[in-house]
């Protein structure tokens, strides 16, 4: 059974249709990044998903429940967290926060009391028990949020921009705590975020939206490779040298510092940069040498302009 299936689903606003015709499956233990432009549509399939908002027609099943119907059996399955909202309470102590949830999913004393401690140490998160949630800073808040989310053991993860504002420290916590997590217990996730490098990270498949419609469904070499981008091998010479233009499947991007430092473009279906490498190093001497992903924001905007749509 899936863990998310979505068949025709649509929803319309008074001006506008938010979600168009969506099907899609995301299957239990998958990372999925689900990504694409403000007002593509994504925090409005979450709020289908999660039984906040009613679909216009079509079928919406979150762990195998229709959330509108069951809101409280998805509650139950499901943790998700908003980026700009808050489900702690914000005048009191952090610690209370995590023991009202615990009474509120009725979690046994004990259990609820082990598992807070653990996600308590895994974030880090010891020394502000005793803080009001108002008093945290925003890293420290939204690792409370992700704990919080997290207390009852949710078979799915939903999280809604989990790192925007944080500092690039806050952001590899978060990240390295959540790969952790799905290691440990197989938690399914699904990101939406407009931080490319949340999505390298923690997901090993990507779906794009465009305009309420899924314009790709796969992997994120696949999705570079769908709009043609390539990689990039960035090369530093032992000596200038301006002759790198006859690699083999490489494209000369740009020299810098008078030709000790090259940029060559190459696809990673028509060679590889280990190849690459072993071309240069044989005619010259390397000093050093590092490989630049292609940059998902711009694979998306290649894949809406090839839609037409911008």
């Amino acid at each position: 059974m899936s863990i998310i299936e979505t068949r025709d689903l649509v929803r319309d606003f008074k001006r506008t249709r938010a979600v168009d015709h969506l099907t899609l499956a995301v299957e239990p233990g998958e990372a999925v990044g689900y990504i694409g432009a403000n007002g593509a549509g994504k925090s409005t399939t979450i709020k289908m998903l999660t039984g906040i908002l009613k679909p216009t027609s079509g079928t919406v099943r979150t762990c195998g429940i229709d959330p509108m119907r069951d809101r409280i059996g998805v509650a139950r399955r499901v943790g998700v967290v908003f980026g700009q909202r808050s489900q702690l309470w914000w005048d009191l102590p952090l610690r209370e926060s995590f023991g009202i949830l615990a009474a509120i999913h009725r979690l046994d004393p004990a259990a609820a009391a082990a598992r807070t401690d653990r996600l308590v140490e895994q974030l880090e998160m010891g020394p502000q028990l005793g803080t009001p949630v108002r008093s945290l800073s925003l890293g420290q808040r939204m690792r409370a949020e992700i704990a919080a989310a997290l207390l009852h053991t949710p078979e799915l993860l939903i999280l809604d921009e989990p790192t925007i504002g944080l500092d690039v420290l806050s952001k590899q916590r978060l990240r390295e705590f959540l790969v952790a997590e799905r290691r440990e217990r197989g938690t399914t996730l699904l990101l939406t975020t407009h931080d490319m490098g949340d999505i390298e990270r923690l997901c090993d498949r990507v779906l794009v939206v465009d305009h309420g419609r899924l314009a790709f469904d796969g992997t994120l070499p696949g999705l570079a490779a769908t709009v043609g981008a390539q990689r990039m091998l960035v090369i530093d010479l032992a000596e200038p040298s301006l002759d790198l233009t006859g690699v083999p499947n490489t494209t000369l991007v740009e020299s810098e510092s008078g030709g000790l430092r090259q940029r060559l473009a190459f696809d990673a279906e028509a060679t590889t940069a280990a190849a690459v490498l072993a071309h240069v190093s044989a005619r010259h001497g390397v000093r050093d040498l590092t490989i630049e992903e292609p940059d998902i924001e711009d694979v998306v905007r290649r894949i809406y302009a090839a839609s037409g749509r911008g």
